[in-house]
């Protein structure tokens, strides 16, 4: 019985050599290097592309968030200073000093459409994908509503 239960585990090359269980031949050693070689490069391009969109698509919903807070807030008649924090506060994760945000029309009354526009810039982690997207990364999101 034991000696048919090791037998599933084991095998025998077809080139009818002998097999030392827990031994590796230095040809099998070079090819794994050379597979590891060809395989490392794109398997960190493509963890990078995950990382850079994943922190782009932060980015775009934090700033969507934060165009409709403020347009929300600035609908129901709040200054434009509380319009202004609702909007830094709503994209606390982001950097202030890339945040920008417009209202249009500035002057707006009762029945208006009002317009509330965040824009931010995602600088990219990784240098190498600067050849194909913008670096920095410009992201726009906007928001109307009706004055209430």
């Amino acid at each position: 019985m034991r000696r048919g239960f090791w037998r599933l585990f084991s095998w025998r090359p077809s080139w009818g050599g002998e097999v030392v269980r827990g031994k590796t031949d230095r040809r099998e050693k070079g090819q794994a290097l050379v597979e590891l070689a060809l395989l490392l490069p794109v398997l960190l391009l493509l963890l990078g592309g995950i990382v850079e969109f994943g922190r782009i698509f932060h980015a775009y919903l934090v700033i969507t968030s934060a165009s409709r807070e403020g347009a929300r807030s600035a609908v129901v008649g709040e200054p434009y200073a509380e319009v202004r924090e609702k909007i830094f506060a709503s994209a606390a994760t982001l950097d202030e000093n890339r945040l920008a945000f417009s209202l249009d029309p500035e002057d707006y009354v009762q029945g208006d459409m009002l317009t509330v526009t965040v824009t931010y810039n995602v600088e990219l982690i990784f240098p190498f994908f600067s050849a194909v997207v913008p670096d920095p990364f410009p992201l726009r999101a906007a928001t109307t509503m009706r004055v209430e």
